[in-house]
Formats: structure tokens, C-alpha cells, sequence
């Protein structure tokens, strides 16, 4: 789960993405969904450009590629790792949850339409 905590303080949360990981597909991906007028609601001065930013950097991330910046060599599993690990008082990653599926992509859409959307 990826969330927003638009002020730390309060401790008030936006679900805004998913991150789901399948080793033995070498596959990681990022699903976002920013509800912006929720998020103002939390916090009307929210930075709404600086969490568009983060969470498309986060994708970028799980592409790969050119996108990924310096993660961009490793594996999905390093990518993963790297994505996981507490960065922005903001954009938060939550716990991580484990669970087995056949199809990882259909998996991340699920999730996102159950927990963000």
C-alpha cells in the first residue's frame, strides 16, 4: 500500500497507490490513484504537484528502465526493496503483506480498485 499522510502531525492518511511483487516472475509494479479532492479535504494546502511527482517516480521505479533512475539496473526484487523502505514523511509506503496469485497484474488492479479507488 502507498499512502499519503498530507500532515504528519495528525496522523490522517489517503490510500493513493498499491505495489505488488511476484518473485518468481522477476514482475513489480506501482498502481496509483491520487483522490485529490480527498486529500485537499485532509489538507487544503496539500502540495498536490510534489505527490503527483512521488507516487509517478514510484512507478517509474517499478518500470524499470530509463524511468527507474539509479534503480535502474537492478532486479524487481532489489526495485521492490528500495520501494519499501520508509523515504518521504508524505508519501508512505504501508506494511507489507504477502499472498500468492497467478496473475500479478490483474492482482494490482484488484487491490487498487478494493483499497484506493
Amino acid at each position: 500500500m502507498l499512502r499519503v499522510v498530507p500532515r504528519i502531525e495528525r496522523g490522517e492518511c489517503v490510500n493513493a497507490g498499491v505495489l505488488v511483487y511476484c518473485r518468481p516472475k522477476s514482475f513489480v509494479v506501482a498502481r496509483t490513484h491520487l483522490d485529490e479532492a480527498r486529500l485537499l479535504a485532509l489538507d487544503p494546502k496539500a502540495d498536490l504537484p510534489g505527490v503527483r511527482a512521488a507516487l509517478r517516480a514510484v512507478e517509474g521505479v517499478c518500470a524499470g528502465g530509463d524511468a527507474a533512475g539509479q534503480a535502474a539496473r537492478d532486479d524487481a526484487g532489489r526495485r521492490f526493496r528500495w520501494l519499501i523502505a520508509p523515504r518521504s514523511t508524505i508519501v508512505q509506503p504501508g506494511p507489507v503483506h504477502t499472498g500468492l496469485t497467478a496473475d500479478p497484474a490483474a492482482e494490482a488492479e484488484r487491490l487498487l480498485d478494493l483499497l484506493v479507488r
